[in-house]
């Protein structure tokens, strides 16, 4: 079965959230803060809440954030302190048991959500279940909380310095006690996790595009391997695992985070923008008279192109921002005509002219092949795409969902190839030290395998697939 979703790039991976705060509507306020994080996950959503010292009551279901919650759930979800997260599936299928927050009750009650992918998830699941653990979904997630709810430490910051060495791949992390809110990175900081303030409390989000729209502060990241515990007491730290090389994922900066959520002191709209600057400088395009993007992710990239190389920029695609994932065939009948249900081309501003395209990634190649056919049957002269980032020729394993390098179009081709198999006149991709350029980072500290094939974390190679605890949990 098919998806027609109008975007055949990479998929974002999972949002989380979490606050401690009596005092405050702490369920609203993770509802909007999830409702901010929703393109990191459209699949399912979740919060869970609970009074200080109380049991923990999650709600969740498939759907968005404003399908899955109204304001009788909410009010139902009250307490002094809540967690949230919005998924999409990288290690388990898309089905309910498998929406967060996970909640066990086993030596401790905990609800916990998770954005990332253990590269060790299956070798801890069989040790899990030798231990006599059951588990009701087949997500790496649950295995994190089973192990904090299974562990035998008083506190729940001593189970997770134990737990969390233990754990191999990313994991940004929320989860809630009876007690407390409790967040953890993993120690090469793969996927993102700052720290906000609201009044006098504290919380945690994904990014800060959240803080923002609950009227919290942003106070700073937390950093690679460390813990912070959100409580009575206020806030706690710890750094649980020191040394590690870091490898903050570079593709936040490129396209999963939003433009307006700062990442390493800077807002993401103007790296964006100077990955435009930068492509057009390393790859100008002489004979065209027209910059559009390709609506919303390269609109960014596209202005700083047009900047750059002094070209006017107009939108030549105008897109449906209302679709949602469909599994509707279109039919023969839509085929033929070619099915335009994300993007919509305008020949009176393309017709004629010869026009740089310009996209933030090209994974598989598809919606690109039908962008290109679109703009020229509007009339356009030449088509010239560029791509503000490098060509995408490996998967990831770190909780994104990109395909595998045999449904890559850069995967065995060259640039002149790949163009050919896109019927556009020229393509040319960012280069790695322009991404660098642009983002203001070191590569050393930065994780950019799906460009590179340098996976930063051993054992990487031997990683689990998406669906690699569906089979031992049938057979069990």
């Amino acid at each position: 079965m098919s998806t027609l979703d109008g975007r055949e790039g990479p998929r974002d991976e999972c949002g989380v959230f979490g606050i401690y705060g009596p005092g405050h509507d702490v369920s609203r306020l993770a509802y909007f803060a999830l409702y901010a994080l929703q393109h990191r996950g459209q699949e399912s959503a979740g919060i869970a809440a609970a009074d200080v010292g109380g049991h923990i009551m999650t709600l969740r279901d498939l759907g968005l954030v404003n399908q899955v919650f109204d304001e009788q759930k909410l009010r139902a979800l009250g307490g002094d302190m809540a967690v949230g997260h919005v998924r999409y599936s990288t290690t388990g299928s898309n089905g309910w048991d498998n929406a967060q927050p996970v909640h066990r009750s086993d030596r401790r009650e905990v609800a916990l959500g998770h954005n990332g992918n253990l590269i060790n998830a299956v070798e801890l699941h069989t040790e899990l279940r030798e231990r006599g653990l059951s588990f009701r979904s087949t997500s790496d997630s649950e295995i994190i909380a089973a192990l904090l709810a299974s562990h035998e430490a008083e506190r729940i910051e001593d189970a997770a310095a134990e737990v969390v060495p233990r754990l191999k791949g990313a994991f940004s992390t929320v989860l809630m006690t009876k007690d407390n809110v409790v967040a953890f990175r993993d120690p090469a900081g793969l996927r993102p996790l700052v720290l906000g303030r609201i009044g006098e409390r504290y919380c945690v989000a994904s990014e800060s595009c959240a803080l923002d729209i609950i009227g919290a502060e942003l106070v700073r990241d937390v950093a690679p391997g460390e813990m912070v515990s959100i409580g009575a007491d206020g806030l706690q730290t710890r750094q649980l695992v020191t040394g590690a090389r870091e490898a903050f994922c570079i593709f936040e900066y490129i396209y999963f985070a939003r433009p307006d959520s700062r990442m390493g002191g800077d807002v993401l709209q103007a790296a964006r923008g100077r990955m435009g600057e930068i492509l057009a400088r390393e790859a100008p395009a002489p004979n065209a008279d027209l910059v559009i993007p390709v609506p919303d992710s390269g609109a960014p990239a596209a202005r700083g192109y047009a900047r750059a190389s002094g070209l006017p920029q107009d939108d030549g695609l105008i897109k449906n921002r209302y679709v949602g994932r469909t599994f509707i065939q279109p039919g023969q009948e839509l085929r033929k005509h070619g099915l335009r249900l994300k993007f919509n081309p305008l020949p009176e501003i393309v017709g004629g002219r010869s026009i740089v395209v310009v996209d933030d990634s090209i994974v598989r190649g598809n919606t690109t092949r039908q962008i290109v056919e679109m703009l020229r049957d509007a009339g356009a002269r030449e088509v010239h795409m560029r791509i503000s980032a490098p060509p995408i020729k490996h998967p990831c394993h770190y909780g994104v969902d990109m395909s595998t390098r045999e449904e890559m179009i850069a995967h065995g081709r060259d640039v002149d190839e790949i163009a050919r198999e896109l019927n556009c006149d020229s393509l040319a991709y960012l280069s790695l030290e322009g991404v660098y350029e642009a983002v203001r980072g070191d590569r050393e500290r930065h994780c950019d395998a799906c460009f590179s094939g340098r996976y930063p974390l051993a054992g990487t190679d031997d990683a689990n697939g998406k669906y690699a605890l569906e089979l031992p949990l049938v057979r069990a």
